[in-house]
């Protein structure tokens, strides 16, 4: 039954990487297709209804494409639709957030200094968000303000920052940042499902059937595509963003996570311009440097304090770890191997804030990361890195028997 972490993690793992996989195959065709478009070009022997052509060179091999605005006067028995991508790395991204964050809520989600919520209060607050931003992101671009770009994307550029300050109200630092991510993640993906994959089946339909397709479908999907692409840097850059204490661990978090936004508009108006052959806005890399030395300043003024190492409140689950067997020299064995680093304020050369912002100073903090303590430098000899604190065997032993000895007891009192 003790081993259930271990498989728990591995399974965690393993939709990870499935995750990675789908996402690199999503945003790679996602950029492949904005750069194909931005970089056609006209010419004079092209055929009724193309709007222009690219001719490219990749494995030994040589590629001609064209794009109809419409669609070509007979469709071709071989069409390949380009949505999976898509569809698998939001699946992926749910499973993961369920088996990490919903699964895990006392640990990774729940902060009693910003929001004292119970596990299911949490699990429909992060629903609801999710939910919440497609349903307003799809009323905007449904609203009369469609027939002005930039204004939709003032507006859903308004609508993330707030987003970013409530889930900075009542989730952890870190679970903030990710459902940020997750939300707009959500955004994307339902565009392709919603908008842009039944816009194209209307053409095909009305091709089959021998009507001439509204342009007006192609326009919307390019609408939805194009917010796409402005919003795919900043998803990578809040997934990635649970490993980094300095995005998440500040007051200013939400602020760092609004600003990742016009970074990653900055970035791709750049490539964009160039793709379109309409210049090289130079321009647009020093706004990126300057934005991104703001993420740094705001990362430390002020530094967010984890809380008193005095008066810390143990959830039950860490109660239960508390009260298991060995508890006592567990906590010895860590505070003496792990806190120098893992501490509110580090005294380990080189380390200012704890890494990923795991604190192991208190009993309460001990317990409340039992099983990181268990899987890292239990089973595993990942921590202390490169073991240069010297934890032996011996102390490895303990900790595995003692986080094993809570299952025991729950076993028992069952």
């Amino acid at each position: 039954m003790y081993d259930f972490a271990v498989m728990w993690d591995w399974l965690a793992f393993a939709i990870r990487w499935l995750h990675v996989v789908t996402a690199i195959a999503w945003i790679g065709s996602s950029f492949y297709f904005i750069a194909l478009d931005l970089g056609l070009r006209k010419a004079p022997d092209m055929p009724t209804g193309v709007h222009g052509e690219e001719w490219q060179v990749h494995g030994g091999g040589f590629y001609h494409i064209r794009k109809y605005l419409v669609a070509p006067e007979a469709m071709p028995n071989h069409l390949t639709w380009f949505k999976w991508e898509a569809y698998s790395t939001w699946l992926s991204g749910a499973a993961l957030l369920a088996v990490l964050y919903w699964a895990g809520a006392e640990l990774y989600m729940i902060d009693p200094s910003r929001a004292d919520l119970s596990t299911f209060q949490a699990i429909m607050l992060s629903a609801a968000f999710i939910a919440g931003g497609w349903i307003g992101y799809d009323a905007l671009c449904r609203s009369p303000l469609k027939a002005y770009p930039t204004a939709v994307m003032v507006v859903l550029f308004a609508g993330i920052v707030a987003a970013s300050w409530l889930l900075n109200q009542v989730f952890s630092g870190r679970a903030a940042l990710l459902h940020l991510g997750a939300m707009t993640a959500t955004l994307m993906t339902a565009n392709v499902f919603a908008h842009i994959m039944p816009n194209q089946r209307i053409v095909v339909a009305d091709l089959k059937a021998g009507r001439k397709p509204d342009p007006k479908y192609g326009q919307i999907a390019k609408l939805r595509s194009t917010h796409n692409n402005y919003l795919t840097l900043p998803v990578i850059f809040l997934m990635l963003s649970n490993h980094y204490p300095l995005a998440f661990g500040t007051d200013n978090a939400w602020i760092i996570a609004a600003l990742v936004f016009l970074i990653g508009v900055s970035i791709r108006h750049y490539f964009n311009s160039r793709h379109a052959g309409t210049g090289n806005p130079t321009w647009t890399w020093a706004v990126t440097v300057m934005l991104f030395i703001a993420l740094a300043w705001l990362s430390s003024v002020p530094l967010r304090n984890p809380g008193s190492a005095d008066a810390q409140v143990m959830t039950p689950e860490a109660e239960r770890h508390a009260a298991a067997p060995g508890f006592e020299e567990v906590h010895r064995i860590v505070t003496g191997r792990c806190s120098m680093c893992h501490a509110r304020e580090p005294v380990w050369s080189g380390i200012r804030w704890a890494p990923k912002g795991v604190l192991l100073e208190t009993e309460a903090d001990v317990a409340g990361q039992a099983r990181r303590i268990y899987l890292q430098s239990g089973v595993t000899h990942a921590m202390p890195p490169g073991n240069v604190t010297g934890l032996d065997e011996d102390g490895r032993r303990a900790i595995r028997d003692w986080y094993r000895a809570t299952t025991d007891m729950e076993i028992a009192r069952q």
